[in-house]
C-alpha cells in the first residue's frame, strides 16, 4: 500500500475543494462514506470519485443559477445527499448553512430567523423534504422567497461544465447556527482554513492511521457530526460509516453493532449516548459484540460524567472495551469544533473537589466519596497552536492557579466571527487580557480551570441550556411557557437546567398574574406548561415552580436573574404559590421485565380466547394501548394512573429522545417497521393504538396468506 496517499494534507491544499480533488485523483475507487439506511445492513456508498463528480455537477448548476457568493440552506434528512450538497456548495463558492429539516406541520420560527439572519437565497434539499414542508413554506414570506432545489434531480451531466474558483484558506465555507436564541440566531463563520486546522488538531492526539475506520450517528447539521463525521474522514482518506440519529435512539445497540461489524477504530457521542447504551443493552446482546478495535471513544458536546464512563467501561469490558478508549473533550462551534481532548491511549483523569469551594470559584481537592464533593472529568489538552487562558470574567485578568474562571481560547481553529454581527463578534472573538495585553481571544462563556495543563469544565457563565448535546436558549423556552396559559406573567420567568441523578433536567420558575392568585389551578397551569414545552422544544420538564406576583429575582435594571432563580429553587427561598416536580422513584431497570410480563399477559389472553377456526390479531388495539401506557409511565417516571389515552402525548412532556426510543422498542415488540416520527403524526395513545393495531393486523394477514 502506498502510505503517501494517506498522509496528512499540507497547507498547500488550502481548501477542502483542493483536498477532495486530490482524493478523487489519487483514491478514485475508495469508498469514502457509507450510509446505513436502516441503521444496520442496508448500505449505500459514495467513492471519492463519485462525490467529486456530484459536487462538480451541483456546483456547475448552482453557478448557472447565479448562486456563487450567496448563502444556501441545506435541508436534508440523514444520508449521503447532505454530503453531496455540502461539497457542491464548497465547489460553487456558495456558503452552506446546515439546518435541521422541520417535521411536517412543525413551526418554522427558527428556520425563518436563520433565513433572515443569513440572508439566504437558496435552499438545497430533497423532493421528500420539500413535499413535507411545502404547505408551511407557503405561509411564510421569508421561506416562500427562497429558491428551492431538489438536488437528486441534478444529473452528473453538469460535471464537465464546472470551473474551479479562486478560493483560499480564508474563504468562508459554512455558517454554523448552533449559537443564539430563536429570535436572534448567530451564524458562526467557519473558513476552509479553520476546518483544515481543526482536522490537523483532531488528528494529532487521536492516532488516526491509514487503517482507521470511523462510525457515526451524529447529525450532520451539528458541528460534531459534520466535522468529525464528514470532514475528518476526508482529511485522512479513511472510510466513515454513518447512520441516522433516530436509528441509534430507536435501538442504541445499532451503534455498537456497527463498530463491531466494521471494526471501527474511532467513534464518539455526547455523554447521554453512553448512558443510553448502559441502560438499554442486554446481557444477551453483550455476548454478540466485539469492541476490541475501538481505540478512541470521544465523549463531548455536553458535560462528561465520571460515573457514566466507569459504568460503560465496566459493562463492555467483556466485549474488549477499555477505559483508556475514552477521550473526553471540550469544544464549541466558535472554535470550529475542538479546543481540548484526552489523547488516545491515555486514561481519563478523574479529579474530586469540594463542591462548596467550587461554587466560590476555588479548586480544593477532596477524597472520592467525601460528603460535599464532586468528581470532575478532565477534558484533555490542547494541540498544535491552540492556547487557553483562565480569566476573571469581570476584571478580564488572568486567574491564579487553583481559581475557576472563564475559558478563553486562541488559535487557528477559532472561527472568523458571527455573520453580519460586528458588535457580537467584537465582544466574543476579540477579547484581550487587561493585565498582559495578550489577545485576541475567544470568550467561551464556560467556566473551568487548568490542572497540570489539562482543562476541567465546571459550569457556564452564559445561560444556555445543554441537554443531550443540544443547545437550548432559555429565552425561547420562557416565551413558550409564558404563552401557554393566561395566568402567567410575560417577561417574568426563568428556564434553567440542573443535574438530577447524573442527568441535566429542565426547571421552570414563573410568576403568576395577580388576578389569578386567589383561584389558581396549579395542575392546569403546570399541564399547559409541560405540553407547550414538549410541543415546541421536544423537551421534558422536570419541575415547575409558580411564584407570587413581583417576587422573581431581578437585577436593578429589571433583568431576570436566572442563576438566582436556580439558587432559590435549590435552597427553597422562592415565594412559591404552587409547584410540581416529576417523580424519579420509578425504577427504569424494571422496564424489560414489565414489557415481558405484559407480553406474557397479552399472549395468554389471546390463547385462552382463540379456537382453531378463529382468527385473532396478535396485537390488539387494547394490548398496544396498554403497552404504551406502561412504557410512557416508566419512561416519564409517573404513575400509570396519570396517563389518559385521549390526552395528547405532549401533555405528558414527552421529549423527542423518549419518543424515538419508545418507537424503537415498540417496533421490536410488534415486529412492525415503524417510522421514528409516529408519535408526532398520531396525537394520543388511542389514535396511535388504532393505527398500529390496523398495521399489525394487515401484516399478520399477509403473513398468514403467504404461509398457507
Amino acid at each position: 500500500m502506498n502510505n503517501n496517499l494517506f498522509s496528512v494534507p499540507t497547507f498547500s491544499e488550502a481548501t477542502l475543494v483542493d483536498l477532495l480533488r486530490k482524493r478523487a485523483l489519487q483514491q478514485p475507487k475508495q469508498v469514502a462514506y457509507t450510509f446505513l439506511v436502516d441503521g444496520e445492513a442496508q448500505e449505500v456508498s459514495l467513492t471519492y470519485q463519485a462525490l467529486d463528480q456530484k459536487a462538480r455537477s451541483l456546483a456547475a448548476f448552482l453557478h448557472s443559477m447565479k448562486a456563487t457568493g450567496e448563502r444556501a440552506l441545506l435541508l436534508y434528512p440523514p444520508g449521503l445527499e447532505f454530503i453531496e450538497a455540502f461539497f457542491g456548495c464548497l465547489y460553487a463558492g456558495v456558503t452552506a448553512v446546515p439546518v435541521y429539516p422541520p417535521r411536517r406541520n412543525q413551526r418554522m420560527t427558527r428556520l425563518q430567523a436563520i433565513v433572515k439572519d443569513a440572508e439566504a437565497s437558496f435552499a438545497l434539499t430533497t423532493t421528500s423534504v420539500l413535499t413535507n414542508i411545502e404547505h408551511s413554506i407557503k405561509q411564510e414570506p421569508e421561506l416562500a422567497a427562497l429558491h428551492y432545489i431538489a438536488t437528486e434531480n441534478i444529473t452528473n451531466n453538469f460535471a464537465e461544465d464546472w470551473q474551479p474558483l479562486k478560493i483560499n484558506s480564508d474563504t468562508l465555507a459554512f455558517l454554523q447556527y448552533t449559537s443564539g436564541s430563536t429570535g436572534t440566531p448567530k451564524g458562526v463563520m467557519v473558513s476552509h482554513g479553520n476546518l483544515l486546522s481543526n482536522s490537523a488538531d483532531l488528528d494529532r492526539g487521536w492516532d488516526h492511521t491509514s487503517e482507521s475506520v470511523i462510525v457515526t450517528w451524529l447529525p450532520t447539521f451539528h458541528d460534531m457530526g459534520l466535522i468529525y463525521g464528514a470532514i475528518q474522514p476526508l482529511y485522512k482518506g479513511i472510510p466513515c460509516y454513518m447512520m441516522a440519529p433516530t436509528s441509534f435512539l430507536m435501538r442504541p445497540m445499532r451503534w455498537l453493532e456497527a463498530i463491531s461489524r466494521y471494526k471501527a477504530t474511532h467513534s464518539g457521542a455526547p455523554n447521554f449516548a453512553y448512558q443510553l447504551c448502559v441502560d438499554k443493552v442486554t446481557s444477551e446482546q453483550l455476548a454478540t459484540l466485539d469492541l476490541s478495535s475501538w481505540r478512541m471513544a470521544l465523549n463531548g458536546a455536553e458535560p462528561v460524567r465520571a460515573d457514566v464512563l466507569k459504568r460503560f467501561a465496566e459493562l463492555f469490558k467483556p466485549c474488549g472495551f477499555n477505559l483508556r478508549t475514552f477521550c473526553p473533550g471540550y469544544g464549541l462551534a466558535e472554535a470550529t469544533l475542538k479546543v481540548t481532548a484526552t489523547r488516545a491511549k491515555d486514561l481519563p483523569t478523574f479529579y474530586t473537589v469540594q463542591s462548596e469551594a467550587l461554587r466560590q470559584n476555588r479548586v480544593v481537592e477532596a477524597q472520592e466519596q467525601e460528603p460535599g464533593s464532586v468528581t470532575l472529568v478532565g477534558c484533555g489538552y490542547t494541540e498544535i497552536d491552540t492556547k487557553i487562558a483562565i480569566v476573571h470574567p469581570e476584571s478580564l485578568t488572568t486567574c491564579s492557579p487553583g481559581e475557576v474562571g472563564e475559558i478563553w481560547v486562541s488559535g487557528t481553529t477559532v472561527a472568523q466571527g458571527y455573520w453580519m454581527r460586528n458588535q457580537a463578534t467584537e465582544q466574543t472573538f476579540q477579547a484581550y487580557l487587561v493585565d498582559t495585553g495578550e489577545g485576541p481571544f475567544l470568550r467561551t462563556g464556560d467556566l473551568g480551570f487548568l490542572l497540570d495543563g489539562e482543562l476541567f469544565i465546571t459550569g457556564r457563565i452564559k445561560d444556555v441550556i445543554i441537554i443531550r448535546g443540544q443547545n437550548y436558549y432559555p429565552q425561547d423556552i420562557e416565551l413558550t411557557v409564558q404563552t401557554s396559559h393566561s395566568a402567567l406573567r410575560p417577561n417574568c420567568g426563568a428556564a434553567f437546567s440542573m443535574e438530577v441523578e447524573g442527568v441535566e433536567r429542565l426547571v421552570i420558575v414563573q410568576e403568576v398574574e395577580r388576578s389569578y392568585l386567589r383561584q389558581l389551578n396549579v395542575d392546569q397551569v403546570v399541564r399547559g406548561i409541560r405540553q407547550a414545552v414538549s410541543e415546541q422544544h421536544q423537551l421534558q420538564v422536570y419541575a415547575v415552580v409558580l411564584l407570587k406576583t413581583a417576587s422573581i429575582p431581578k437585577t436593578s435594571s429589571g433583568k431576570i436573574q436566572r442563576h438566582a432563580c436556580r439558587d432559590g429553587f435549590l435552597n427553597g427561598s422562592l415565594d412559591v404559590v404552587g409547584d410540581w416536580t416529576a417523580s424519579l422513584e420509578q425504577n427504569l431497570l424494571q422496564l424489560p421485565q414489565e414489557v415481558e410480563a405484559l407480553w406474557e399477559k397479552v399472549h395468554s389472553e389471546d390463547e385462552s380466547q382463540a379456537d382453531e377456526k378463529s382468527f385473532k390479531p396478535a396485537f390488539t388495539e387494547e394490548a398496544i394501548a396498554t403497552w404504551l401506557v406502561s412504557h410512557l409511565a416508566l419512561s416519564l417516571r409517573v404513575s400509570p394512573d396519570e396517563i389518559d389515552i385521549q390526552e395528547p402525548f405532549a401533555a405528558y412532556g414527552l421529549d423527542s429522545a423518549v419518543a424515538v426510543s419508545m418507537t424503537g422498542e415498540l417496533a421490536q415488540w410488534t415486529g412492525c417497521e415503524l417510522e421514528p416520527t409516529l408519535f408526532w403524526r398520531y396525537p394520543n395513545i388511542e389514535a396511535f393504538a388504532q393505527y398500529l393495531a390496523a398495521q399489525c393486523l394487515l401484516l399478520q394477514s399477509i403473513t398468514s396468506s403467504v404461509s398457507v
